[in-house]
C-alpha cells in the first residue's frame, strides 16, 4: 500500500513540474492527456476561463466503431488523436500547448501527439 502511495506522490510532482515548464499558460489553449490502463483521454482547456473547450477519449461513441476493430492501445491512441485533431481544426485553433501531464513522451502519448500533428495542429 505504501509503495503505490509513493508512486502517486511522485507522479503528482512530475505533473506540476511539467505544467510549470510549459511557461506560457493562459496565452494558448492547453491539450491535457490522461491515460489509464485501458483508456486514454484528452481535453483542450482554456486556463483563463477555467473551462473545457473540446474533449475526446477512447470511450466516446463517435470513436467506438473504429476502436472495436483495434486491440493495440497505441492504435487506439492514434484514433483518439485523429478525432481530437479534427475537432481542433474545426474550432479554428491551430496553435496549442501540449501538456503530457507527467507522462513520458513515449508509446501511447507519442502516438497521440503525432496523430494530432498530422492533422495540422501546431504545438
Amino acid at each position: 500500500m505504501a509503495r503505490t502511495n509513493i508512486k502517486r506522490k511522485n507522479w503528482l510532482k512530475k505533473r506540476v513540474r511539467t505544467k510549470k515548464s510549459l511557461g506560457t499558460l493562459g496565452k494558448l489553449p492547453r491539450l491535457v492527456v490522461f491515460k489509464s490502463n485501458k483508456h486514454i483521454y484528452t481535453q483542450l482547456l482554456d486556463d483563463n476561463k477555467s473551462c473545457t473547450i473540446l474533449s475526446s477519449s477512447s470511450i466516446d461513441k463517435t470513436v467506438s466503431k473504429d476502436i472495436k476493430k483495434n486491440t493495440c492501445k497505441t492504435d487506439i491512441s492514434k484514433i483518439v488523436g485523429n478525432n481530437i485533431g479534427e475537432k481542433i481544426i474545426k474550432s479554428k485553433k491551430k496553435n496549442i500547448l501540449f501538456d503530457r501531464n507527467g507522462y513520458k513522451y513515449h508509446g501511447r502519448v507519442k502516438a497521440l501527439a503525432e496523430a494530432i500533428r498530422e492533422k495540422g495542429v501546431i504545438f
